[in-house]
């Protein structure tokens, strides 16, 4: 039976629980808050203590020749890349009559373009005057590249065109020549021939005339262009304004940090796996949840009046029951301690009690007993109390439990688990070890659960432990002996019967 209902609830189970992770990790939102929080004293505190260095901006206007309306952008990003060039950084140098190398200079400047045609400039230096005269430098030695490499290309283009001219003037003079020497009298083939000639004679005639005024072309445009190439506002210094500078770091430093918390408490709550959820506590320890307290942030009202339901309820399931009980905590030994002490007094009324302290802290021992309250007895003092009082012992779970003296402290346990404290494995340790025990879990106790939990803390397997049974018929057993109940979680091993044992 165990067998199959282990490999049940495995191939049931998710394998991501995304409902757990969302709460897990806003349970944890004092880390990511804080994360936050930092991140936004950093970036203010960046904002003030390295504020930028002077920095100066110029505007400039790049004519191209190959300039279309659909352009994407190439022609003004080349330009960009032409300005981080050592050869424009070295002229603006030479300009500046600076030592410093070009290398270096270019790492202090940069270029952004605005649009087709317009390139900012953006230059940092010691001061805001010399961040001007650094920009001043940079542009004009842009604008006389550009200019150069404008007047290059019309040149390249003017010559080109002259040569082919050139040649067909050679060929013009040639033909002019044959046209002089012939005589279309005295033979028709070389009258047809003369025609020929005086055919391609107008036809390099026109085509002369064409490359020249092509040439020409070529240099006419040249000058509108470098006339279009110039700085349209003048380099001036860029005020940076420190309450922007702080507003705007400290944005960024606040969205930076809530990321990262948000990430390292996802990632912690995936590798600690801390059940968060009613129905996943429930189902690591094999027990349904009883009741529910809030924690310090809950309402003082509130919690008062869970704490006095709880305690009427825990009061009877006492009453009813022969054998002692016992409240083992995880994570929250204080709230165990009250509980235990409120308890104690609404059972005083039917005699006299005893609570035993198991705790590790001073929660019981060390504080200051008032009117009315409880004997609180612990160690060796446990074992001489009388049998005519009622026992209530409290004790913990926590890692470094002495797991064999929890027996002492009753045959029957109501865990109180703070949600989140301890991980899957160790909650299956926790079952485990009452169960080798035989302390039944008549209930469990979660404090400061989510508010926005909705999942069902209950478990429909062994009703013969849990609160809501005890008021059923009897179970009914078998011709072996065996108590017939609901099928067991998937921690429990079948415990064998007293009758068996002492066979």
């Amino acid at each position: 039976m165990t067998t199959s209902t282990t490999s049940e609830s495995s191939a049931s189970a998710p394998l991501f629980d995304l409902q757990a992770l969302v709460v897990a990790v806003r349970r944890r939102r004092r880390l990511w808050g804080a994360m936050a929080l930092l991140g936004l004293l950093v970036g203010a505190a960046v904002a003030v203590l390295m504020p930028p260095p002077p920095t100066a901006a110029a505007k400039v206007l790049v004519a191209h020749q190959e300039d279309q309306p659909n352009d994407p952008g190439t022609l003004i990003r080349t330009d960009v890349a032409l300005l981080q060039t050592t050869r424009i950084a070295n002229e603006a140098l030479k300009s500046l009559k600076s030592p410093e190398k070009p290398e270096d200079f270019m790492e202090d400047y940069g270029g952004v373009g605005l649009t087709n045609n317009l390139m900012q400039i953006n230059v940092t230096g010691d001061s805001d005057a010399d961040a001007v005269a650094r920009a001043k430098a940079l542009a004009d030695a842009f604008v006389a590249e550009h200019v150069r490499q404008i007047q290059q290309a019309a040149d390249a283009e003017s010559d080109a065109l002259r040569q082919q001219r050139d040649r067909m003037r050679k060929e013009l003079t040639q033909v002019n020549k044959a046209i002089g020497d012939g005589s279309p009298e005295s033979d028709p083939k070389a009258s047809a021939n003369l025609e020929s000639l005086f055919a391609r004679r107008a036809e390099l005639t026109s085509r002369i005339s064409d490359f020249d005024q092509r040439a020409e072309e070529a240099r006419v445009g040249t000058p509108q262009l470098i006339v279009g190439t110039q700085i349209v506002d003048a380099p001036r210094a860029v005020r940076h304004s420190l309450t922007k500078a702080v507003a705007t770091d400290s944005a960024i430093g606040l969205v930076l940090g809530l990321v990262l918390g948000l990430a390292l408490a996802a990632v912690g709550v995936v590798v600690a796996d801390r059940p968060v959820l009613r129905r996943d506590i429930a189902a690591n320890l094999g027990a349904s949840l009883i009741a529910e307290l809030p924690g310090r942030s809950g309402r003082r009202r509130r919690a008062r009046a869970a704490r006095a339901r709880l305690t009427v309820s825990l009061a009877r399931t006492v009453r009813g029951s022969a054998e002692p009980m016992s409240l083992l905590e995880l994570g929250c030994a204080s709230s165990t301690s009250v509980i235990a002490l409120d308890l104690a007094r609404a059972l005083a009324a039917d005699g006299p009690v005893v609570v035993i302290d198991g705790l590790p802290g001073p929660q019981l021992a060390g504080r200051r007993p008032k009117p009315g309250d409880p004997t609180v007895v612990s160690g060796e003092r446990a074992a001489a109390a009388s049998d005519q009082e009622r026992r209530l012992g409290v004790g913990s779970v926590a890692p470094g439990t002495a797991w064999t003296d929890l027996q002492y402290l009753g045959a029957q346990t109501v865990l109180v688990v703070r949600a989140g404290h301890g991980s899957a494995a160790w909650l299956h340790t926790v079952a485990r070890q009452l169960a080798d025990q035989r302390i039944a879990v008549i209930g469990v106790v979660l404090i400061d659960p989510d508010p926005r939990d909705r999942t069902d803390g209950t478990l429909w397997d062994g009703l013969h432990t849990a609160l809501r049974g005890r008021n059923q018929a009897p179970a009914r057993h078998n011709g072996a002996g065996r108590r017939r109940t609901e099928r067991l979680p998937m921690w429990a091993a079948r415990v064998p019967d007293n009758d068996q044992d002492g066979r």
